[in-house]
């Protein structure tokens, strides 16, 4: 089974490719939490020695960003952080010339978010470097969408016969669109439901189910993942304020009776607390949403793995 050279969706990736990804993030994920447990461990640093990993953010980022810089240090490569307000970017260079001498200078992987979908394939084919989709407008964010697999597959063993709800923005979400392409791929039900506004004409067409209501969404679910609403990707829409929202769509303990005892909840970050989770949901035991974020190194450092052809060992 051969990984591709880039990530720039999942839509487009196979079950093999998706499963291959996984198993190496499960394996980067035990060891590092073993290492932070004081046990030695494989040193992961020769893998990517030598390399130039270039993160080019031009939309802000926290998690993404630095899970990103974190697995390719822990991988032995070098890091250069791109920022676009001190760069020729602001004095007017375009996206290719931009990408283009970064990859004169010797980048061996661009790791690009860009608010316009399609940027990280126009890249792709300006460059020699592996390019990774760290989220373009609201196509995909595909190393989201997998490390969202791997926590639920962690905490299930499968995702075969699953079902997942993700309430919340679904227009504008490129969270949600990698996460339909890959549950679905690996045997999981998809639920979609939000505010009629934020539901796309056509989503199913994608492998998924729309509900109209929360209760609708949770009913027999499995876990439920809660989106933000996208204020900065909106204009003009017909939006509920943030305390409707919360009464209507919100995660809190009251709406979670609505899920089966033991279902999971997850979120991508940023969270708005007491809107889409509230503070208890956030905090409380069903919970997985620092595990994404600890699921989310894995899943970067196996990305570049495979997309840099690195041979590593069991």
């Amino acid at each position: 089974m051969e990984f591709p050279r880039h990530l720039l969706e999942l839509e487009t990736l196979t079950r093999a490719q998706i499963e291959a990804l996984l198993g190496l993030a499960g394996t980067f994920k035990r060891e590092r939490a073993r290492a932070r447990s004081g046990e030695a461990g494989p040193d992961r640093r020769g893998l990517l020695r030598g390399r130039t990993i270039v993160t080019l953010f031009f939309e802000n980022s926290t998690r993404t960003r630095s899970s990103f810089e974190v697995a390719a240090r822990a991988l032995g490569a070098d890091v250069l952080s791109f920022q676009k307000e001190a760069s020729s970017v602001a004095k007017g260079e375009s996206l290719e010339d931009t990408v283009r001498n970064l990859d004169a200078i010797g980048a061996d992987a661009l790791v690009l978010r860009h608010p316009a979908a399609g940027a990280p394939r126009l890249v792709a084919r300006a460059v020699k470097a592996s390019v990774v989709n760290a989220g373009d407008g609201a196509h995909e964010h595909p190393t989201q969408g997998l490390l969202d697999a791997l926590s639920l597959r962690e905490r299930w063993g499968t995702l075969e016969g699953k079902t997942v709800a993700i309430v919340g923005d679904i227009a504008h979400s490129r969270v949600a669109r990698s996460n339909i392409h890959c549950l679905t791929k690996l045997g999981a039900r998809v639920r979609v439901g939000g505010p009629s506004t934020l539901i796309p004409l056509g989503i199913e067409k994608l492998g998924c189910t729309v509900a109209k209501t929360l209760r609708e969404a949770l009913t027999s679910a499995d876990a439920v993942m809660a989106l933000r609403i996208q204020n900065e990707r909106i204009a003009d829409a017909r939006l509920p304020g943030a305390r409707d929202y919360a009464r209507t769509w919100g995660l809190n303990a009251r709406t979670l009776e609505m899920l089966p005892q033991g279902a999971l909840v997850l979120h991508p970050g940023p969270v708005n607390r007491g809107v889409e989770l509230s503070s208890d949901v956030l905090d409380g035991p069903r919970s997985l949403v620092m595990d994404q974020v600890d699921s989310g190194v894995a899943v970067r450092m196996a990305t570049l793995a495979l997309c840099l052809r690195a041979e590593v060992a069991a």
